[in-house]
């Protein structure tokens, strides 16, 4: 059989000339990479979905998780996330400005455009681990009970969140355990919280203002809140104190949520990070003058492919996990 396809000119299939799509080998390779990464985030997008929807009744709700902004005090839903999330979105702006500079081989063009691209991805890759220490560390703090159910207090007359600090009573305990003579001390006993559960029952006992709220949310779309008499006999059940999120205890609700949370965000956020490395190392070669010398800016566009992919994922993850 005849090796060769004619189109004008005889060209060689398997000589390795011709570009499917006019894609170069770089740039199909990368696209590759992003349809197998995009199959990968949908996966775990997919189990995200599933495990909410079977656990719906007892979800954490995004406005009462997400409430701080740096340096500032109060409840302030979305704001910070919404605020991190434009900054990403600009950044990938700031991409597609870089990639037509290169195009039009603009060299002081790509440099700023590119030298923007990063500042806006360490701004996003700072805010989401300030996020994460913030959510580790938690907010009002909450009590869990044999069955693993979150009791979270408000303040009967104002509706507000009551922190367990707000209320909880001070009984004098040395609680000392972890003593030299005990060993490995931490290998036997959990972390200590800022408050005991004894003191958590005692002081709501003694504060006639403090009501309990399960995670159960009812048809108005809000966690149920409980009356005084069914609020004490709850707190029977609880059996510990929990304060902040971690992948075994969660004061937000469902332990899964955190668990989701970490593995998302924190696959995510690995991405951005390993972007905004490669953006700093195309920048300095750019900056030196490789990519003039070359001829083309190719390599400033496919990893502005990258770069556009990490946006739009982040735009489902903050739906998902934000939004919805």
């Amino acid at each position: 059989m005849n090796s060769t396809v004619t189109t004008g000119t005889e060209t060689s299939v398997w000589g390795g000339g011709n570009q499917p799509l006019g894609a170069s080998y770089g740039k199909l390779m990368m696209w590759f990479f992003l349809v197998s990464d995009a199959l990968t985030f949908s996966g775990f997008l997919a189990a995200y979905g599933f495990s909410r929807f079977k656990f719906i009744e007892t979800w954490p709700i995004a406005d009462e998780v997400f409430t701080h902004v740096p340096f500032f005090h109060g409840n302030y839903p979305m704001i910070y996330v919404a605020l991190m999330t434009f900054v990403l979105i600009m950044s990938s702006v700031t991409m597609v400005l870089a990639v037509d500079a290169g195009h039009k081989m603009k060299q002081n063009a790509v440099i700023w455009y590119m030298f923007a691209t990063v500042i806006g991805g360490i701004i996003f890759v700072g805010s989401q681990a300030w996020e994460w220490g913030t959510f580790i560390k938690g907010d009002h703090g909450a009590l869990e009970t044999k069955g693993g159910r979150i009791l979270q207090f408000v303040k009967a007359d104002t509706g507000e969140r009551a922190s367990l600090a707000d209320f909880a009573a001070s009984i004098p305990d040395d609680r000392i355990i972890h003593e030299r003579k005990n060993g490995l001390w931490f290998f036997q006993e959990p972390t200590l919280t800022s408050v005991s559960l004894a003191e958590v029952v005692e002081g709501f006992k003694a504060d006639s203002n403090i009501l309990i709220r399960t995670e159960q949310i009812n048809e108005e779309g809000e966690k149920t809140l409980l009356d005084r008499k069914a609020s004490l006999a709850k707190l029977a059940e609880a059996t510990q104190v929990v304060e902040g999120a971690n992948l075994i205890h969660n004061e937000y609700g469902s332990r899964l949520f955190a668990d989701f949370f970490f593995f998302i965000t924190g696959f995510h956020g690995f991405h951005v990070f390993s972007g905004v490395v490669i953006n700093i190392i195309i920048f300095f070669n750019v900056v030196i003058g490789t990519y003039e010398r070359r001829g083309h800016y190719e390599m400033v566009e496919k990893v502005g492919l990258y770069w556009h992919f990490v946006d739009l994922v982040w735009v489902f993850v903050f739906t998902f996990f934000y939004l919805v």
